[in-house]
């Protein structure tokens, strides 16, 4: 079944009964015919009539993904690089990326492997740097190895887990999930992507003292580009209840042009320790020259094996294994939330093409590593383009072809504010906690990993640690609950792995010693 429930009918996609029944489109409300069958080419490559869908909506969802991801392309240059060695994270020999360079192929890389996703796994989900490992790589792993030798340790990982999904044992791992666990994921996710949109637009800030957060400054919105995010999320909010074609992209549109229209008039600015009311990560401002051509030079730039010289063949492994443990269960548990948002899911959670997903999303570590952009995983603000109406590999075939052009175009990528972003991200976690439904709370078995799974997502900000903390409960109290047999021998396996994985820092530590 889908993740939408009956309050967003107008994006429901039942789940279809047998394999010969595809689901209707999310963005028709309940009893509306399918769309006419076409006898182009694209529609019968990538089965868009066959999933309910039409070209349009396919082409529609492909720019709305592009736009609400379109912020990688500027983000990942500032994580993993700079303009001088001063304002660049600096490796232990004191190497340092370009954040020009990192900028050209981190739309290079995003845009092939999203193309390259679409193409063979047919599904509407795009790929970019992962912000959990370039964030890993520039704070930590630099720290033991030159920037080189970290992307060896990316391709490496990109390696085995390409491995693991050519041998199999990736999917056999998704088939071992329960689908109450699987349904908790996605609610996870969903409630992680709306608090990442709160987190970015101001709405919900850290404090200095007290509780972890709060309502942006003081318990106010004081900050002009948190009440753009406040307008843009309720102007999409009202686009899609109106069941509006094409809701979320007027409304990314719209609220770009308003706040380009407000930084005008009121000359606001980018945030800033002394402007901290400003736009968040891009200004919404066109200057300078519109094309640029792109800088290469980090292309096939890493070293395969050097990290293990410098740091010895443990510490090195370890490496790798965080690598391969976050890589390997973000992206387990972000596709199978966008799989349930598309309503291509079968009731165990599985979807079409499963091992050719995993296969080249685990290519697109590979590639990340090979480019010196980090490894390239699946996204969640797919699930944008997904409420849009996508539901075939069409849609992530604009998303690429677009992220190539950011390559030369990226002072039109940096329009959009984070604001504007952040608005399309929190509307698209409500849709997606519709999944809650699918979890039997009544059941405490049930009810606490599921729960736990939920809450650890936007607590600890990230997917793999709710999955490993759903995994972990669940084998226990299951087997606590005298319901042994009924956890499958893998989750013992993979929750046995996530306890290592938990426990990396003292690890660490005594390999130190």
């Amino acid at each position: 079944m889908t993740i939408l429930n009956n309050s967003h009918e107008e994006h429901s996609a039942p789940q279809p009964p047998n394999a010969k029944t595809a689901p209707r489109t999310p963005s028709a409300p309940a009893g509306t015919p399918r769309p006419p069958a076409s006898n182009s080419f694209l529609d019968r490559f990538f089965q868009v009539t066959q999933r309910g869908s039409t070209l349009a909506r396919e082409f529609r969802g492909g720019l709305v993904t592009f736009f609400t991801m379109a912020y990688i392309v500027i983000l990942n240059p500032l994580i993993l690089g700079g303009f001088s060695a001063g304002n660049a994270p600096t490796d232990v020999a004191g190497g340092w990326l370009s954040a020009a360079q990192v900028g050209a192929v981190t739309g290079l890389t995003a845009g092939v492997m999203t193309i390259l996703f679409g193409l063979i796994a047919n599904l509407p989900f795009g790929l970019a740097a992962g912000l959990g490992i370039n964030s890993f790589l520039a704070v930590s792993v630099i720290q033991e190895v030159t920037w080189a030798e970290a992307m060896g340790l990316v391709v490496i990982n990109g390696i085995l887990i390409v491995l693991f999904g050519v041998t199999g044992a990736r999917t056999a791992i998704f088939r071992a999930v329960p689908k109450e666990l699987k349904a908790a994921i996605t609610v996870g996710i969903g409630l992680f992507i709306a608090f990442i949109g709160f987190v970015d637009s101001g709405f919900v800030k850290a404090t200095a003292g007290g509780p972890p957060v709060q309502l942006g400054n003081g318990g106010s919105i004081t900050s002009v580009p948190t009440l753009v995010f406040i307008v843009g999320l309720l102007a999409m909010g009202i686009l899609v209840a109106r069941k509006v074609q094409g809701g979320l992209l007027i409304g990314i549109v719209a609220t770009t042009f308003l706040a380009a229209v407000v930084e005008a008039v009121m000359q606001i600015g980018p945030a800033s320790e002394a402007n901290p009311g400003g736009w968040h990560l891009n200004t919404p401002v066109l200057s300078g020259q519109l094309v640029s051509a792109p800088d290469l030079a980090l292309v096939g730039q890493f070293d395969l094996f050097g990290s293990f010289a410098r740091i010895g063949g443990l510490a090195a492994t370890m490496l790798v294994f965080t690598l391969v443990f976050t890589n390997f269960f973000d992206a387990m548990g972000t596709m199978t939330g966008l799989a349930k948002s598309a309503g291509v899911a079968h009731k165990d959670g599985t979807f079409p093409r499963l091992k050719s997903a995993f296969i080249v999303e685990g290519l697109g570590a590979v590639a990340g590593g090979a480019t010196s952009g980090s490894s390239n995983t699946v996204y969640i603000d797919s699930a944008a383009g997904i409420g849009e109406g996508a539901r075939t590999g069409l849609a992530s075939v604009v998303t690429g072809l677009l992220f190539l052009g950011s390559m030369f175009l990226t002072p039109l990528t940096s329009v959009v504010p984070l604001e504007v972003a952040a608005a399309a991200l929190v509307v698209v976690g409500a849709m997606m906690m519709a999944q809650i439904r699918e979890i039997k709370f009544s059941k405490f078995t049930v009810a606490l990993p599921a729960f736990l799974t939920i809450v650890t997502m936007p607590l600890s900000y990230s997917i793999a640690n709710g999955i490993g903390v759903g995994f972990i409960s669940w084998a226990i109290i299951g087997a606590a609950s005298g319901k042994a047999k009924k956890v499958h021998p893998l989750m013992w396996v993979v929750s046995a792995g996530f306890l290592v994985y938990f426990a990396r820092g003292p690890i660490n530590l005594l390999l130190g010693a």
